[in-house]
Parts: C-alpha cells; structure tokens; sequence
C-alpha cells in the first residue's frame, strides 16, 4: 500500500498537482462510557488533562484520518490537500469527529 501524505496546506513542496480526484472525508462518531464520566467529574472538582477523554479524541482523528486515506486511495489519490478537522455533538455524550480534504494527483516538479 503506497503512502498517502496528508497536508493541511493547498500544495506540496516539490510537487505539482495535476488533477483533483475529488473531496474525501473520514468520520467516526463515539459516546463516552459511564465510567470514563465518573473519573471526569472527579477531575473537574480539582482540574487538570481527562487523559481517557484525551485517548478516545487521538483514537478518534486516527480513525477517522485513516478512512479518509482509504477513500483517497480507492480514488487512486497521490496525496491529500487542504486537510481539516470538525467536530459535533450529536446527542449527550456523543460527538462526530470528522476529516475532510481534497484528493490529488502529483507530478514532480522538474528541476
């Protein structure tokens, strides 16, 4: 399986974009667990990072990251332009994260 960059700026250094393949998206929609809240109210009394809430969003952006890699290369995509994050409540404990960006082809930019 080829390697996919993923970059937030419109261009990549050294190459040429030679045509778009269209926006490709990820998404992964999660719900906190019970006992993850427990924890997290207990935090919010004293303050500081919910490393478990910490873990679920990085789960979460690589979840979602990699699927919309995988519909980049099911579009024969050379790379990703323009990459972005969202996120939604869906429902009480629940929340949407989602990638977006647009799938390229390249060729090198001659010297």
């Amino acid at each position: 399986m080829k390697n996919i960059p993923v970059v937030t700026t419109e261009t990549i250094p050294g190459e040429t974009i030679a045509s778009t393949c269209g926006i490709v998206r990820g998404n992964t929609i999660r719900a906190r667990h019970i006992g993850r809240d427990i924890l997290a109210s207990f935090r919010n009394i004293v303050g500081g990072e919910i490393n478990d809430y910490t873990k679920l969003m990085a789960e979460s952006r690589e979840q979602a990251l990699d699927r919309m890699v995988d519909e980049a290369r099911a579009l024969g995509a050379d790379a990703i332009v323009s990459c972005r994050f969202t996120t939604s409540m869906l429902a009480q404990g629940a929340a949407e994260l989602l990638v977006y960006g647009t799938a390229v082809k390249l060729t090198k930019k001659s010297d």
